[in-house]
C-alpha cells in the first residue's frame, strides 16, 4: 500500500499574499535542488519527494505492508514537507509566513489530489474489480471525507449548487468512474497500468478520489476499510450489486446529504439505494470477513501484512460512524472523523460570531484546518487541546522520517541511498531499480515489493560503504 499527497502552498505577510505558488514551491525545494540537482528525489526512508505539476510539493510514501505502518509514513511525509517550509520561511527576502496545506481544493475551483495505491493480483480483471469497488468509493466520503465549506464559484464544479457544507473535497472534482486520465478528466479509479512490480503477478490499483486527511484516525479508517473491501472482492465474498447508474451525479449528491439517505439509482435493477445502506451493508460484510480472515505472520521487523488488532478498531469505528447517520448525533465520532471535527468547529464559530456559511472568515478557518505546521494549523491545535484523537506516537513518526519500512522493498532502497549519500556517490533509483553510476555501473531490478532482503543489494551497499564501487 502507499499514499501520494499533493500539498497546497502560500506565502502571506500582513494578511497579503506576497509570492505566487510557483515561487513558493521553488523556495521550498531550493535545498533539495542544491543538494541533489533535482526536485525529484527518493529519500532515505524509501519515499519519493518531488515538485509536481502546478507547484504542488508531493510525497509518495514508501511501500508499506500494514495499515499503521502506512499511516506513520504518511505523517512522516507531512513532517518532511513542513521542515522544507520552515527553511523556506527563514530564507524568504519578502518575509511573511510559508503555509503548506494538506487539503484538496482552493476557493477558486482548483483541485489537487491524495492518491491511494493498493497492490492487487493480476488475475482479477480490472473491470470486474472496479464494478464492485466503485459503490464503496462513491459512498466512502460518509466515513472519511475531509469536509469543506462549499461556496459556488462561476466556472467551478460547484457552480450549480447552493452554498453549504460538503463531506468531501474531491467529490466535485471527479468526472468519470474509471479512466486512464488523471487531470483532464479525473476518474474515481485510474487505470494507468504501472504496477512498479512484477507485471505478470501484480496490478497497482490507483484510487484518486480520496480526500487528504489531517486525522490519523480518519486516514486509518479510509485505508483500512478500503483494504477490507478489496480483500473481500479478491476472496470472492458475495457482495450485493450496488453498481450505480450514474456514479458522478451520485458522488456529488452524497457530498451534500448529511443524512446519507439521498436516493441513488442502481444501474441494473433501476431500484434505489442510499449511501447509508451501501456503507451499512459493507461494514456488516467486513465484520464477518474479519472473523475468518487469515492472520498475517509477524517477522523480526514487524507485521508482514495488516493484523486483526489494527483492523478491528477500523471496523468498530466504521460501524460507529454509520450508526451516527441513523441518529444524526455525531458526537461519538467528533474527535475521530475529519469532516465531523471540521463541521463542529465551523458551526461553533458561526454561532458565536453570527456568521453565514458564505463568510470569508469561515473559508479561512476551513483552510487553516489543513495547515500542516503544528504551531499554526487548526487541526493540530485541536489535537493539542484533546479535541481530536491521535493514533501514532510522535517518536515513531520522527523515526520514520529517516528509516524506511523494514518489511518491504523500501528497506533496500533506504539502505542503498543512505550508503550512497554518506559516500558522496552518484546513484540512480526508482521504485524497482537501483544503480551505481560510473564507468563500471552496477544495477539491480527488484520486482517483488515484499522482498526486504536481497544479496545483490547487500553487496552494492557494502561497496558503497567501502568506497570501492
Amino acid at each position: 500500500m502507499g499514499l501520494e499527497t499533493e500539498y497546497g502552498v502560500a506565502n502571506v505577510r500582513d494578511a497579503v499574499r506576497r509570492l505566487g505558488p510557483d515561487e513558493v514551491a521553488r523556495q521550498l525545494f531550493a535545498p533539495v535542488v542544491e543538494e541533489f540537482r533535482s526536485s525529484n528525489i527518493y529519500t532515505t526512508n524509501g519515499s519519493r519527494l518531488y515538485l509536481d505539476v502546478g507547484a504542488h510539493p508531493e510525497v509518495a510514501t514508501a511501500e508499506c505492508d500494514s495499515l499503521h505502518q502506512l499511516v506513520t509514513y504518511d505523517r512522516a511525509g507531512d513532517a518532511e514537507v513542513q521542515a522544507l517550509a520552515e527553511t523556506a520561511e527563514a530564507s524568504l527576502a519578502s518575509g511573511g509566513q510559508v503555509h503548506v496545506f494538506k487539503n484538496n481544493t482552493d476557493f477558486v475551483g482548483n483541485s489537487y489530489g491524495c492518491h491511494e495505491n493498493y497492490l492487487v493480483g493480476r488475475e482479477m480483471p480490472l473491470r470486474a474489480l472496479s464494478a464492485q469497488l466503485l459503490p464503496f468509493l462513491v459512498t466512502r466520503q460518509l466515513i472519511c471525507g475531509a469536509g469543506k465549506v462549499s461556496v459556488p464559484q462561476p466556472g467551478a464544479p460547484n457552480e450549480n449548487f447552493g452554498p453549504g457544507f460538503v463531506m468531501s473535497q474531491r467529490a466535485d472534482h471527479v468526472w468519470e468512474g474509471v479512466s486512464s486520465a488523471t487531470t483532464r478528466s479525473r476518474p474515481i479509479i485510474n487505470t494507468r497500468d504501472e504496477p512498479h512490480a512484477d507485471s505478470s503477478r501484480y496490478r497497482r490499483l490507483h484510487i484518486i478520489v480520496g480526500d487528504s486527511n489531517m486525522s490519523e484516525v480518519t486516514t486509518a479508517l479510509k485505508v483500512g476499510s478500503t483494504l477490507l473491501v478489496l480483500e473481500m472482492i479478491e476472496a470472492g465474498v458475495a457482495l450485493p450489486d450496488f453498481e450505480m447508474a450514474n456514479e458522478i451525479r451520485s458522488i456529488r449528491d452524497i457530498a451534500r446529504d448529511i443524512t446519507g439517505t439521498a436516493p441513488l439509482r442502481l444501474r441494473r435493477s433501476g431500484a434505489f439505494t442510499t449511501a447509508l445502506e451501501v456503507q451499512e451493508t459493507l461494514v456488516d460484510a467486513a465484520d464477518r470477513w474479519l472473523a475468518v480472515r487469515p492472520e498475517p505472520e509477524r517477522g523480526p521487523s514487524g507485521w508482514l501484512g495488516t493484523p486483526r488488532e489494527q483492523l478491528r478498531p477500523v471496523v468498530d469505528l466504521w460501524r460507529k460512524v454509520v450508526d451516527c447517520f441513523h441518529t444524526q448525533d455525531f458526537s461519538p465520532v467528533d474527535q475521530h472523523i475529519d469532516w465531523v471535527i471540521k463541521r463542529k468547529l465551523i458551526e461553533r464559530l458561526a454561532a458565536r460570531d453570527g456568521l453565514s456559511i458564505t463568510s470569508p472568515k469561515l473559508a479561512q478557518v476551513d483552510l487553516m484546518y489543513h495547515e500542516i505546521n503544528p504551531r499554526r494549523g487548526l487541526f493540530h491545535r485541536l489535537q493539542q487541546r484533546g479535541l481530536a484523537a491521535d493514533l501514532l506516537r510522535p517518536e515513531d513518526i520522527a523515526a520514520a522520517r529517516s528509516t524506511p519500512p523494514q518489511t518491504t522493498r523500501a528497506a533496500l532502497r533506504g539502505a542503498f541511498l543512505s550508503a550512497a549519500r554518506a559516500g558522496g556517490r552518484e546513484v540512480t533509483v526508482d521504485w524497482m531499480r537501483m544503480k551505481i553510476n560510473g564507468e563500471s555501473p552496477l544495477e539491480v531490478v527488484l520486482p517483488d515489493p515484499f522482498a526486504a532482503h536481497n544479496e545483490t543489494v547487500d553487496r552494492m551497499v557494502a561497496l558503497l560503504r567501502e568506497g570501492t564501487a
